[in-house]
C-alpha cells in the first residue's frame, strides 16, 4: 500500500464523538477530513473540512463522498457492510468490509468466535419459533436476549430470568433475529485496545479495567488492576482475534474475567472505543492517531502509557437542568475535560468524558466518583432553586 500522507483527505463514515476525536487528530497531523453522517452539525462535522449530510444507505451519496477522499474509514458499526464493500472497489477502505459484516451482526460474531476456538459465554441463535424452543431447553439462566443487529449501550436487549420468560422477551424485541447469551458471574471487565496495520504489524495499548452502569461504560482504570498473567492472556487473545480477522485499524476486544481468572470474549468493536479514550492524553500515541496511521499505511506509533489514569463518562443526565457547572472539575489540577458538542442531551447519552491522572488509581477512582457526584449534586440544587 502506498502511504497516504498528511495533506491528503481522510473520509469518515459516521460523525459521532469517535469521529470528532479522529478528525481532531487528523487535522493536527495535517490531513484534510470529510465526514458523511445524516445528522446536521454532528460532533465530527464541527471540526471537519467538509460534511455530507446523508444516510449511510444512500449508495449514490456515499460513493460521491468516497470520490472526494483518499481513504475511507468508519466510526460506527451502523454503516452497511455491503455498502462499504462497494466503496472499497473505488477507494482504500479500512477496516475491511468483511470484518464489519461479522461484527455488526451478533450471530455472525458469535459464530466467528466459535469457529476459531475463542472463549466466550454460552449462547444460542434465535431466528424462528423452533430455535426459540431449542434455546429455552438448553440454555442456563439468567440470560440476555439481544437483537442480532443495531444494539448498543444496553439497547436492543432484554434480561430473561428463567426459560418461561423467553417467549415474552422475544416478543418485546418484535421477534427479530436474536442471540440468547447466558449471564456469567464475572469478577471484572477488561478491554484491550490494539492497532493492526494492513501488513500485520500490531501495537497494543495498556489493558483497561472497566465498570458499567445501566449497560453503559461508567469508568475506565488504566493500568488494569490484574495479575501479569491475566494481562498477558488478554493481550494474546485480542491479538489472535485481530489476526484471524486480518484486521486493519484500531479495534477493541471486551473481556470478562471470571473468579478463576478465565477470560471470556464479550464483544469486538471494529473501531476506536469508548474505553480507549484514556489514550487521548495519557499515551504517547492516542488510539485516534494510531487508527489514522494504520489505515493510511504509516508506521504505528508508540502506545506507551505516560500517566496512570481513570476516565469517567459524562452522560446526558447531567444536562437535565442546563449545562453542568464545570468549576468542580476544572478546579482540579489533574483533570482533562472532553465535551463532544452534541446538541441534544438525553439520559444515558454520552456527552463527554473526564480524565484524571494519578499514580494511585484507587484514589483516582474515588476522586472521579466524587467529581461526578458533585456535578450531579449541582444539577439537583439547580432543580430545587
Amino acid at each position: 500500500m502506498t502511504p497516504i500522507v498528511p495533506g491528503r483527505t481522510v473520509g469518515l463514515l459516521g460523525g459521532g464523538q469517535l469521529g470528532r476525536m479522529l478528525a481532531l487528530e487528523a487535522r493536527r497531523m495535517g490531513y484534510r477530513v470529510g465526514v458523511l453522517d445524516p445528522t446536521p452539525a454532528c460532533p465530527a462535522a464541527q471540526v471537519a473540512d467538509f460534511h455530507v449530510a446523508s444516510a449511510f444507505s444512500d449508495c449514490q451519496q456515499v460513493l460521491k463522498f468516497a470520490s472526494c477522499v483518499d481513504v475511507v474509514t468508519v466510526e460506527t458499526e451502523l454503516v452497511p457492510a455491503d455498502m462499504l464493500a462497494e466503496v472499497a472497489i473505488h477507494r482504500p477502505t479500512q477496516p475491511p468490509p468483511s470484518v464489519l459484516a461479522i461484527v455488526q451482526d451478533r450471530l455472525r460474531e458469535r459464530q466467528f468466535l466459535d469457529e476459531h476456538g475463542f472463549p466466550q459465554v454460552s449462547w444460542a441463535p434465535i431466528l424462528d419459533a423452533s430455535m426459540l424452543a431449542q434455546a429455552e431447553e438448553r440454555m442456563t439462566y439468567p440470560a440476555l436476549l439481544k437483537t442480532a443487529r443495531s444494539g448498543y449501550d444496553g439497547k436492543g436487549q432484554v434480561r430473561v430470568e428463567h426459560a418461561g420468560q423467553l417467549r415474552q422477551a422475544w416478543d418485546a424485541i418484535h421477534g427479530v433475529p436474536a442471540v440468547l447469551e447466558s449471564v456469567v458471574a464475572f469478577r471484572m471487565e477488561l478491554s484491550v485496545i490494539l492497532a493492526r496495520s494492513a501488513t500485520g504489524e500490531v501495537e497494543v495499548f495498556p489493558v483497561a479495567e472497566n465498570v458499567h452502569r445501566r449497560h453503559i461504560l461508567h469508568t475506565t482504570r488504566v493500568p488494569a488492576a490484574v495479575p501479569d498473567a491475566v494481562r498477558s492472556a488478554a493481550v494474546d487473545l485480542a491479538v489472535a482475534i485481530a489476526d484471524a480477522l486480518a484486521y486493519c485499524g484500531v479495534m477493541a476486544v471486551e473481556l470478562f474475567v471470571l473468579d478463576d481468572q478465565t477470560l471470556l470474549v464479550n464483544e469486538i468493536a471494529p473501531r476506536p472505543h469508548n474505553s480507549g479514550h484514556f489514550t487521548f492524553g495519557a499515551c504517547t500515541t492516542s488510539q485516534f492517531e494510531q487508527h489514522l496511521r494504520a489505515i493510511c499505511g504509516l508506521p504505528l506509533g508508540d502506545p506507551a502509557l505516560l500517566h496512570p489514569v481513570v476516565m469517567g463518562n459524562l452522560l446526558g443526565d447531567l444536562w437535565r437542568n442546563g449545562p453542568p457547572r464545570w468549576e468542580s472539575l476544572l478546579n482540579h489540577p489533574r483533570v482533562r475535560l472532553h465535551v463532544y458538542g452534541k446538541a441534544h442531551p438525553r439520559p444515558g447519552r454520552k456527552m463527554g468524558h473526564v480524565l484524571l491522572f494519578d499514580r494511585n488509581t484507587d484514589r483516582a477512582l474515588q476522586e472521579v466518583e466524587a467529581l461526578l457526584q458533585s456535578l450531579e449534586s449541582s444539577c439537583e440544587r439547580r432543580e430545587d432553586a
